[in-house]
């Protein structure tokens, strides 16, 4: 081989990420919930220098219409760029497209599923599974209850992959006046596994003994 196409030319190396900003990823499916999916979008708009990838189902379309009163555009409008579920050659559904992580709020059993199988016949499994082979945060708040051997088989596989798995379990502790809160809490907390702190969380803050 010319020396001037050896395997180590410069013209041959991969070219640097461009992209100052922190790129994360959400996926709202259809399971109960879709609020929560929506707060963590709402949350992530005013930090600086992130940017977000909304994937919305079809299912969670459905989900967001009966749950709330938000128009789809509406919820679209909070992300800086929309993938179609469908799309599986999207940016994000390769690795070496750069992001921070993935929160899928909520995640049904099947998302669950296809990610603890590696089936990715759609953008939400497939972009999941990028983020598990290279290495990258991936929170899944799983909405199912109560759970039966298959439920917690799944979520052993996917922990084994590497996701964290986590139900949308409200912080009492808190004392939450409202839903709101409730939701915002444990939005801001997924965020924050995922390696993305939010102002509007709130943490533990141990009281001396009495």
């Amino acid at each position: 081989m010319p020396a001037d196409l050896s395997y180590h030319d410069h013209r041959f190396r991969p070219a640097p990420d461009p992209s100052p900003r922190r790129r994360f990823i959400i996926g709202i499916t259809g399971a109960s919930g879709v609020m929560i999916g929506v707060r963590a979008l709402q949350l992530l708009q005013p930090l600086p220098g992130v940017e977000t990838h909304l994937i919305l189902s079809a299912a969670g379309l459905r989900t967001l219409r009966a749950e709330t009163d938000l128009r789809p555009e509406a919820v679209r409008a909070m992300a800086d760029h929309v993938h179609p579920h469908g799309d599986i050659g999207a940016s994000i559904a390769s690795g070496s497209f750069a992001t921070d992580g993935m929160l899928v709020a909520p995640c049904t059993v099947k998302t669950l599923s296809a990610i603890a199988h590696c089936h990715g016949d759609n953008l939400i499994a497939r972009a999941a599974d990028v983020c598990l082979k290279e290495r990258r945060r991936l929170v899944l708040m799983l909405r199912e209850t109560p759970f039966h051997a298959g439920h917690i088989a799944l979520m052993d596989q996917a922990t084994r992959n590497g996701a964290i798995i986590m139900p949308p379990v409200p912080a009492f502790y808190l004392r939450p006046a409202t839903l709101d809160d409730m939701i915002t809490q444990m939005a801001a907390r997924a965020l924050d596994l995922a390696g993305i702190a939010v102002p509007e969380l709130h943490r533990w803050q141990a009281e001396s003994p009495a």
